[in-house]
């Protein structure tokens, strides 16, 4: 969480003006039983009307004195807080797009979530209480304790004898909460990751009846982190009771041995009545302080969740290389193996093959057979366990990954648009894109009647996730994006899945005749999308079964020859 601080550093005004007109309001609320006693002893006690509307007015001009500094100061806490969750938000946020897939995989995107919401929530609340409570506090207590001692010696060693208590109660709480909220934090990441899953999945959900199944689920869930609040809220819940416990027993005692002390001459009823007051001060400070050491536990523990992610570097190590040459060997693959982190196998093992610049490759196999585990090595979301992926005469790993990628024009399976127009959209591809580049690619992707038929054309309106358009028409604006920064590897994997023969063949086709066309990988469970490939590898359970065009592996390749025989064979399409 200290570290968390130097996101404090450019508002070193708020939170210095913050607590210094905390300790002002504190100053002027010091002197107000010190007003009243005046006003008992000088003015009730001998009549002196004057006397008491001169204290009277005081008082009015403390309180209004006070409640300037405390909204100004409530003004700088505030605006140093929000400044405080916003660079955190920004940093946190720029790491986590730094990370490799791999550490993505291993962190949860749930456990990312909670933290760029509930964490940075609490941390953003500690701060803010922190600035205003954390000097205003003690000052009040130990200011009234002083100010008692002014008063009577003996009797102001009751405020120290509580004092003393009341501070071991909050350590002990505290030592134990800190730990508490951690795992709570935890246990809502659980949670989280579940509902989740439930929100993306419910059509799956539904179409095999497992409702009531999933709500034994998240009943269970649910519960465990009740539990877990429960406790760790019962021991917090103990810090006001046994706060107003103390208090009260001193209060009690105070005013108990301040009429043995009026009646022995020794004090006042004025002085007495400030006592009191300079009790019930410390009574509502340590309230307040009370309250700001659970916030600022919550805040800790969720300031070191925070860090944790903030302090997670790469595995990826970023390359340095920019320039690119120009082979004709544009891709090579050298023995290379990959296994996912935690896995006890390979998903890829064994992979030697040579790519030229411009060849179009298919990638076939079954689910599972590693397909879009060996595009994936192309642009370095994973890197290889054992041999070397060769771009352009180096190992992918020297080159610096924005560079790399910005060469690659990726399609996933998953085809994914984001609200905005459908010019942003594409301009994903490339952000200074011409209207007359966009158009250019959609006539590729065959998506150019898609904008066509839409109300205000590239100035369409796509919902969250492209809800507004089908599976295909969102996989060709997909593929569009990638083609508008006309990349020299173009990768589709299982793009064209929701397209109908007729439509994936056209594009195939305008892939094909582009100028300069690039060097295309095709991943397909279908036969059909990879006949015209120059070369086609086909996987199985993460080997390669052969490598060759169509022709070929009908001959060489028993796996290739299965997975075109169920598909065309069987209806009599051969």
């Amino acid at each position: 969480m200290k570290k968390l601080l130097i996101y404090l550093t450019e508002y070193r005004k708020e939170t210095v003006l913050g607590p210094l007109f905390k300790l002002l309001e504190a100053s002027f609320e010091l002197f107000v039983p010190l007003v009243i006693a005046s006003m008992i002893d000088s003015g009730i006690a001998l009549g002196d009307k004057q006397h008491i509307c001169r204290m009277c007015l005081i008082l009015v001009l403390l309180c209004f004195v006070g409640f300037g500094c405390a909204v100004t100061a409530q003004f700088f806490a505030a605006r140093a807080a929000a400044g405080f969750a916003k660079k955190v938000k920004r940093a946190l946020f720029d790491n986590i797009q730094k990370l490799s897939y791999t550490d993505i995989d291993n962190v949860g995107t749930s456990a990312m979530i909670t933290r760029m919401t509930s964490d940075i929530n609490q941390a953003q609340q500690g701060v803010n209480l922190t600035i205003r409570l954390l000097l205003r506090s003690p000052f009040v207590v130990f200011g009234a304790m002083f100010m008692a001692f002014t008063i009577s010696v003996r009797l102001s060693l009751i405020f120290l004898v509580t004092i003393i208590l009341l501070f071991l109660v909050v350590f002990l709480i505290m030592n134990w909460s800190i730990p508490g909220y951690g795992r709570i934090q935890k246990s809502l990441d659980s949670l989280l990751n579940l509902t989740r899953e439930n929100h993306t999945g419910v059509r799956v959900i539904r179409a095999f009846s497992l409702e009531e199944k999933e709500k034994e689920r998240f009943d269970k869930n649910n519960e465990e982190l009740l539990k877990l609040q429960n406790l760790v809220g019962a021991v917090t819940a103990l810090m006001n009771p046994v706060t107003f416990l103390i208090l009260n027993f001193a209060v009690a005692f105070l005013i108990y041995r301040g009429a043995f002390s009026v009646n022995a001459g020794d004090l006042t009823q004025g002085q007495v009545v400030a006592l009191y007051n300079y009790m019930s001060q410390i009574l509502v400070e340590l309230i307040k302080f009370a309250n700001l050491i659970l916030t600022v536990t919550k805040a800790i523990a969720s300031g070191d969740r925070i860090q944790e992610m903030l302090e997670m570097k790469s595995s990826m190590e970023d390359g340095t290389d920019t320039f690119f040459e120009q082979t004709d060997e544009h891709i090579q693959f050298k023995n290379v193996s990959m296994r996912y982190s935690g896995d006890s196998e390979d998903s890829l093992e064994g992979l030697d093959i040579s790519i030229k610049r411009g060849e179009k490759i298919g990638v076939i196999g079954g689910t599972g057979s590693g397909k879009t585990t060996l595009i994936n090595l192309i642009p370095r979301f994973y890197d290889v366990r054992e041999g070397k992926l060769i771009i352009d005469g180096k190992d992918v790993r020297q080159y610096r990954l924005d560079a790399l990628r910005e060469r690659i024009g990726i399609v996933p399976q998953k085809a994914v648009l984001f609200h905005g127009t459908i010019r942003e959209n594409l301009r994903w591809g490339k952000s200074d894109a011409t209207d007359e580049e966009i158009y250019r690619a959609l006539s590729i992707a065959q998506a150019k009647e898609i904008v066509d038929g839409k109300e205000g054309g590239l100035n369409y309106v796509v919902a969250q996730g492209g809800k507004n358009f089908s599976g295909g028409q969102r996989q060709r604006l997909t593929i569009a994006r990638a083609l508008v920064r006309r990349p020299e590897i173009l990768i589709l994997d299982d793009s064209a899945s929701a397209l109908d023969y007729l439509t994936d063949k056209k594009l195939r086709e305008a892939i094909s005749s582009m100028e300069d066309a690039p060097t295309t990988f095709i991943v397909s469970q279908r036969a059909s999308a990879v006949l015209d490939c120059d070369r086609i590898i086909v996987l199985d359970d993460g080997k390669v079964m052969g490598i060759g065009t169509n022709d070929e592996l009908l001959v060489s390749c028993e796996t290739y020859r299965e997975i075109y025989d169920s598909q065309y064979k069987k209806e009599g399409a051969v």
